[in-house]
């Protein structure tokens, strides 16, 4: 029998709120964030510490502001020089990859989870998770929202506000909701 983590990971439905296994590790994940959260902002190294233990992978040179939040944390990588404000939340019930040279804007958030449009299955906590990829030098404005499924590619600026529900080719400047792309960088 296949387990819930591995119908997650093959983009299948499946039950994160009824298994032990998911429910652990987002406990475990919850734990890192509350103390990462919760130190002064001047313990630099042990700030830097947690998220690499968090992480998947971390790039040198990074700064994620508090507070911060995720799921799992070992789905997330980062690159090198990333940067990320305030009330950065992340999602990661699938692959969340950002490049090099990303600044993430205040109140951002990349949601690979979502729920199917079906009642019953929805009602049954059922849902889906699709990874998302941010690539290199991509500055995102504030208050930005990234679905599930979603690719942004390199040299993109999205525009503060925005919704990015579909892929944005590389070298774009993206805004709206949804977010379209406006003009080519």
């Amino acid at each position: 029998m296949i387990s819930e983590k591995e119908k997650c990971r093959q983009g299948e439905l499946y039950d994160a709120n009824n298994d032990a296994e998911l429910i652990a590790e987002r406990q475990a994940c919850k734990l890192l964030c509350h103390e990462y959260n919760h130190l002064l902002p001047s313990e630099t190294k042990r700030r830097n510490d947690i998220i690499i233990k968090l992480f998947g992978k971390a790039g040198r040179g990074f700064l994620i502001e508090q507070p911060f939040f995720c799921d799992y944390g070992y789905n997330i990588e980062i690159g090198g020089n990333f940067y990320a404000n305030v009330n950065c939340v992340v999602l990661d019930e699938a692959k969340v990859k950002f490049g090099d040279n990303v600044f993430i804007a205040p109140n951002c958030g990349f949601y690979t989870a979502g729920h199917p449009f079906d009642v019953e299955q929805r009602n049954r906590g059922l849902e889906y998770a699709l990874p998302i990829t941010i690539g290199n030098n991509v500055w995102i404005g504030a208050h930005v929202c990234v679905l599930p499924g979603v690719t942004i590619g390199n040299n993109c600026i999205i525009g503060a506000g925005s919704v990015v529900n579909k892929d944005i080719p590389e070298g774009s400047l993206a805004v709206g909701n949804p977010c379209r792309v406006i003009r080519k960088i």
